[in-house]
């Protein structure tokens, strides 16, 4: 992990001086496959260090997409905060905050707030002026074709990440075998549905011997095919990238929170083939939003 830190702050370094960044020796670039090319765009530039008497807390899963989206934007508005990551078993934590097993959870010690729901955390800290400049993350475009391309890709993902996030032992949330059984005890592999996983009112769902078995199974095949597949539907998303800055022109907004927030999870599947601008953007938000890759424990 010690590489992963330098190669970081030699991102942000690179960034603050106007050179381009440098990608992960351990991630696969192939300029070959990318067939467009990134356009000239203006790099979002950072606020003042924002550092409040009380800061602000966030309780998190790492793997969690919304919440990296909330990590993403408090890096992105340079804001200090606290991050607890919660034990994916830890039932007690989140429910003593807002009622139920959930995360993100946003907490504001100076006005005693406690709140979830990634986006609404994320407006709100836009939108207050003790966090920076408001209104400095753009509005979604609403574009349809990254939604389009996220939806389709998610059963692919879900059959190489899953497995790959309680293998590593590594993530906080699954540091004890507890954690990484509640993990695997609710979030099915393709091709089950979740009640057919899980169980519901008309049937008792999988037995957790059999949910182990298979998730070391997906653990065990050859990825190769997978990867393929995989690599071909990144080239189409580069394709669809506006810049190595921000995916929709205009300058950075919601729709870099929420892609980039999904993608980062892709750095944990070893064998990637990232074509140049789309590893370019997952290094530049990367450094921009202070939230580390997953490269040097890719499986």
């Amino acid at each position: 992990m010690k590489v992963a830190a330098v190669l970081s702050f030699l991102v942000a370094a690179n960034v603050a001086s106007g050179f381009a960044p440098i990608a992960s020796k351990s991630s696969a670039v192939v300029s070959k496959l990318g067939m467009s090319t990134s356009t000239e765009a203006v790099p979002f530039v950072k606020g003042e260090r924002i550092i409040r008497p009380l800061l602000p807390k966030v309780y998190v899963y790492d793997h969690c997409p919304f919440c990296v989206r909330v990590r993403l934007a408090l890096g992105i508005k340079n804001v200090k905060h606290t991050l607890h990551f919660l034990a994916n078993d830890d039932l007690a934590t989140p429910t003593n905050l807002v009622g139920k097993k959930i995360a993100p959870i946003f907490e504001i010690p100076e006005d005693k707030l406690i709140m979830m729901e990634s986006l609404d955390i994320i407006a709100k800290v836009d939108s207050d002026p003790r966090f920076g400049t408001t209104n400095s993350i753009l509005p979604a475009s609403g574009r349809k074709d990254i939604k389009s391309w996220q939806k389709s890709i998610q059963t692919l993902l879900r059959t190489l990440q899953r497995p790959r996030y309680v293998a590593t032992g590594l993530l906080p949330e699954f540091q004890q075998l507890d954690s990484r059984h509640a993990f695997i005890k609710n979030h099915q592999l393709p091709p089950y549905e979740k009640p057919e996983w899980k169980g519901d009112a008309e049937n008792p769902g999988m037995d957790m011997d059999a949910k182990l078995k298979l998730y070391a199974e997906a653990m065990a095949s050859d990825p190769a095919p997978l990867l393929e597949d995989l690599n071909a539907r990144l080239v189409e998303l580069d394709d669809m990238l506006y810049s190595e800055h921000y995916c929709s022109e205009g300058g950075l907004s919601l729709d870099d929170i929420d892609l980039w927030a999904r993608l980062r999870s892709i750095t944990i599947i070893k064998g990637v083939q990232w074509p140049r601008k789309l590893r370019a953007y997952m290094d530049n938000l990367s450094a921009l939003g202070d939230v580390p890759l997953y490269d040097e424990m890719a499986l």
